[in-house]
């Protein structure tokens, strides 16, 4: 009896834990896509998740190993809503989706929630390695699920048509977020859009 109710105490705790380790990973996935790497702190981080500062050590050895799960987390939900939509159309139509969704107007507005890519790739350089291991793991993904929409996948063709995909997508939006006019702002995506799916 005793051993059980030790186990049923410690799976409470393990679970206590693995809750607020979530909330602070999300947190922190949301805060890296908003403000940037140089501008998530643990502090913010911690108080956002409703925890004290103290406990950060509890769960991570270090930020940058708090900000690179954040980072993979941060991957993790852009692949899914990508493969989402390229799943949610006929495979011929899966391309025109995926560009679509990726270059309109909401998610141009919706930072935090956004690719990583966009919002973080220029600092990504700076960053310790498996903060860049996750982002190079993502953009490998992400060529991958473009490329797979090719009627030629598997050619040489289609893997270089999807890196320059890939590049003009996350380079198109990044100037749209960069821009104070929404006008030009709607431009830079509408002329990616035109060149990558003239369709």
């Amino acid at each position: 009896m005793m051993h059980i109710m030790r186990n049923s105490k410690t799976n409470v705790r393990t679970s206590a834990k693995e809750a607020s380790h979530e909330r602070i990973v999300s947190a922190a996935a949301r805060a890296i896509r908003r403000s940037g790497y140089a501008g998530t702190g643990v502090a913010d981080i911690m108080k956002e998740a409703g925890l004290t500062h103290g406990a950060f050590y509890a769960h991570f050895a270090s930020r940058e190993a708090m900000l690179a799960e954040a980072a993979g987390r941060a991957c993790a939900e852009s692949a899914s809503l990508a493969a989402e939509v390229a799943a949610s159309v006929p495979p011929g139509q899966a391309l025109a989706s995926l560009l679509h969704t990726y270059l309109s107007r909401e998610h141009l507005e919706q930072m935090e929630q956004g690719c990583p890519l966009v919002a973080l790739g220029s600092e990504t350089v700076r960053q310790a390695p498996e903060v860049r291991q996750v982002m190079t793991r993502h953009i490998k993904a992400m060529v991958d699920l473009v490329a797979r929409q090719s009627p030629d996948w598997g050619q040489p063709g289609a893997h270089e048509r999807a890196l320059v995909t890939v590049a003009t997508m996350v380079g198109s939006l990044l100037l749209a977020r960069a821009v104070d006019e929404p006008a030009l702002a709607d431009s830079l995506c509408a002329a990616a859009l035109k060149h990558l799916d003239p369709a």
